[in-house]
């Protein structure tokens, strides 16, 4: 076997990161269903097939139900996209900004030198309190090494701890220009990107504060279930104690792909499906102690 063949099977197979350990209470809910009902089967106890094929079979109900589905993990994969363009246009913008301060500020006394680290600081704390935002924690070690004390403090206290970064970001360009330090047209340019940064930083927020209508959620959820548990009522005459095995897969494929939808409507969290933020706000750090972060 190729190495390509043992990782293709390897994915496969993985459990971490799939959706088993969340639809397998489900999937057993329904093949026990299953299984009951074969065992009634057995002793003698059965309903008439025709009364539950007019739903298993009904080319309505399967339509509506797999564009449902299709609907369900196609808006879903939009958002966790959606978030990843957002993400990466923030951090564009973010090494952007820090390499224009790196090279266009002016240092003529020693504090130019202390005041340009911190600003750059500033635009690395800026991805990890975004990240902190949006997954509704408050402010904590990761920001401490990037902010002075008064700093800390004081965002401890703001609402949108990712704005008030940029206005300290902007206060900073601003009075770089009052010193002369800066052109204008720089200061134009460097606001341009704060003000992409603050707009990457909305669109996330737009997706995690705009979730799926719970109507469509609710409808899709019960009409899961009414094909999951009609399922093995049809499939007993044919299939016996098979019915068990057959209704778990089904249920299994059914189940899985809208938990998939779940999962990955909202990209900002700490999950296995979620966008690795984490890694992202540190290879940005990292990226500006490259240009002079000390």
């Amino acid at each position: 076997m190729t190495a390509d063949n043992a990782k293709w099977f390897k994915v496969a197979f993985q459990v971490r990161g799939s959706v088993v350990p969340a639809v397998f209470p489900r999937v057993l809910l329904c093949s026990g269903l299953g299984f009951l009902i074969s065992l009634s089967q057995y002793l003698g106890y059965s309903l008439p097939e025709d009364i539950f094929a007019d739903v298993t079979n009904n080319v309505a109900y399967n339509l509506v139900l797999g564009l449902l589905l299709v609907f369900r993990t196609n808006t879903a994969n939009d958002r966790y996209w959606e978030g990843r363009k957002s993400w990466g246009g923030m951090i564009v913008n973010i090494l952007n900004l820090g390499r224009k301060i790196r090279s266009s500020v002016a240092e003529t006394e020693a504090v130019d030198t202390q005041n340009k680290a911190a600003a750059l600081r500033l635009l690395a704390a800026f991805a990890v309190a975004t990240k902190l935002h949006l997954r509704d924690n408050g402010v904590n070690s990761e920001l401490e090494p990037l902010l002075n004390q008064s700093q800390y403090l004081e965002l401890k206290e703001a609402k949108n701890k990712p704005l008030k970064i940029a206005v300290w970001i902007g206060d900073y360009l601003k009075q770089q220009q009052i010193s002369d330090r800066l052109r204008m047209d720089e200061l134009i340019s460097m606001n341009t990107s704060v003000d992409n940064m603050v707009e990457a930083m909305i669109a996330c927020d737009r997706i995690l504060k705009t979730p799926m209508p719970i109507a469509y959620a609710i409808y899709l959820k019960r009409l899961l279930l009414i094909y999951c548990f009609v399922l093995p009522l049809q499939l007993v005459h044919d299939l016996g104690w098979w019915t068990t095995v057959i209704v778990a897969l089904i249920s299994f494929i059914l189940l899985g792909i809208e938990e998939i939808g779940n999962q990955i409507e909202d990209p900002f969290g700490g999950d296995s499906n979620d966008l690795p933020l984490d890694d992202l706000c540190t290879t940005t750090v990292k990226n500006l102690e490259e240009l002079g972060v000390r």
